[in-house]
């Protein structure tokens, strides 16, 4: 933070607001201090932010005023559904701004992932950008109301909107699924919670309450924060537990929920590459998982790395990623990722969804060196199929080892699509589903099925491999029955 003040520019009058009932009015907010959160919601550092915000807009309720400014990085983001659907999943209840001409960004001379901090009297008093900012600004906030004139009127109240609210539904924005011959395991991740139902969607076990939080236990007892990839073996299911920050394993005989890595805490990246427990360990927002042998790969997703954890001795170590958030190829401790998201293993190669860089990734387990297979830069993203090399991707959350034929089947979430590699000639194609997607954000094979996780539609369908035909699982009834 600075202290130099400058005037901040009041909002064009043409801007596209959400959360609110009307536009909100710099010059009417005078007395309280505002935090204008510039952001781009596909981003983890600003999913983590939210958190704090939330704290600081709870603690200060009334003297502050939080206004978020979406700036798009993807074509997928710019529109007002995508808007309304983040501000549903993530329950925020301050206005936002759909800045998608980038014309408040210019115009406060700031780049994404920034909090510009506004005094009570109208003046641009710093900015700060980054994760765990929380006490520098609870700091300042306390800082600038103690300067307040007491005799000041009281600002204009801002009036928001609940349009953005999302219909009751048995799942709410599933993540990742896994799937086996007869049953199928679902992250309900904006229930917060684990689903263990049939191949036809009959609900048999059920993993964490609704509401987040991080406590080890049995069955509903135990819970959860945005649960997202998820892998089996033998009677344990791993879950990457997202929003915790953490690695949990369910002990699907006693239902026993044990966090296995992790404090809770989100951690920047790593100094150290190995480390003797991981419960002691700040991980951040891991995303995917994959097995081979003993070692549990994990997509460290909030420092764009790659980690292991043995589940014989219980060490970890970071195998790849330099925690540089871009594109580059090389041996693992130098190569670099964009935010990778989901993991799958066919043979001794590791397959990466490096969403931010809509690329898909691979990486020899015994040379540890990492190459592209589709991908062009962080801002070469897009929509084509072809051969390889000129083939473009969108965000994609997901990527899948069908082991019968080796090809990789890919969720290229914000091009709404179902996409496959076929390995042995480089080609890639979209798969034609008989059914919308939006954003879908996990896929999972079992027999001749495939599962997709349709995110923003709150469903499953499962897509008949032999004919193509698509239905959409029914877990209603069965969700009545085994609420807690």
């Amino acid at each position: 933070m600075s202290g130099k003040q400058i005037p901040a520019p009041d909002f064009p009058g043409s801007l596209e607001w959400f959360n609110t009932e009307q536009p909100v009015n710099l010059a009417a907010q005078q007395g309280r201090v505002l935090l204008l959160h510039f952001s781009t919601y596909c981003s983890l550092q600003c999913s983590n932010t939210l958190d704090d915000l939330e704290f600081l807009e709870n603690k200060y309720h009334g003297n502050i005023q939080i206004i978020g400014i979406h700036v798009a990085r993807f074509p997928g983001e710019r529109t007002a559904s995508h808007i309304r659907k983040v501000i549903a999943r993530h329950e925020i209840s301050h206005p936002i701004i759909n800045d998608h001409d980038q014309r408040l960004t210019k115009l406060y001379g700031v780049r994404q992932q920034t909090i510009v901090v506004i005094d009570t009297n109208g003046n641009i008093t710093g900015a700060t950008s980054g994760q765990n900012k929380r006490h520098k600004l609870d700091k300042a906030i306390g800082i600038l109301l103690n300067r307040v004139n007491k005799s000041a009127s009281r600002p204009c109240a801002v009036s928001t909107s609940q349009k953005s609210r999302e219909p009751s539904r048995a799942l709410a924005f599933p993540g990742r699924i896994h799937a086996t011959d007869n049953r199928i395991f679902i992250a309900d991740s904006g229930h917060n919670r684990i689903l263990v139902a049939t191949t036809r969607g009959h609900v048999l076990h059920q993993f964490g309450n609704t509401s987040p939080g991080f406590i080890d236990g049995k069955g509903t007892a135990a819970a959860f924060n945005n649960p997202q990839g998820m892998l089996l073996s033998d009677t344990h299911l791993y879950v990457a537990d997202s929003g915790n920050h953490a690695i949990r394993r369910i002990h699907l005989h006693s239902e026993e929920v044990v966090t296995i890595a992790g404090t809770g805490k989100p951690g920047d990246t790593p100094k150290n590459s190995y480390f003797n427990n991981p419960l002691e360990i700040n991980l951040n927002t891991p995303g995917g998982l994959a097995l081979k042998g003993n070692i549990l790969y994990i997509a460290m997703s909030g420092v764009h790395q790659i980690w292991a954890l043995s589940l014989v001795t219980g060490t970890m170590e970071v195998i790849a990623g330099s925690g540089n958030r871009e594109l580059a190829d090389g041996v693992a401790h130098l190569a670099s990722f964009a935010q990778p998201s989901a993991l799958s293993i066919l043979g001794n190669t590791l397959y990466v969804a490096d969403a931010e860089a809509s690329a898909i990734r691979a990486m020899d387990l015994a040379t540890r060196n990492v190459v592209t297979l589709v991908g062009n830069g962080l801002h070469g993203y897009g929509y084509h199929d072809g051969f390889v090399p000129d083939a473009r991707f969108q965000f994609p959350l997901d990527v899948n080892v069908d082991q019968r034929s080796g090809a990789l089947w890919v969720a290229d979430t914000y091009n709404n699509k179902i996409r496959k590699i076929e390995l042995g000639n480089n080609l890639v194609s979209s798969v034609s589903v008989n059914s919308p997607l939006n954003q879908p954000g996990g896929l999972a094979f079992s027999g001749n099925s495939l599962y997709i996780a349709n995110t923003n539609r709150h469903e499953i369908i499962r897509i008949n491999l032999q004919n193509g035909s698509a239905e959409t699982l029914d877990v209603n009834d069965e969700y009545d029955r085994i609420r807690p």
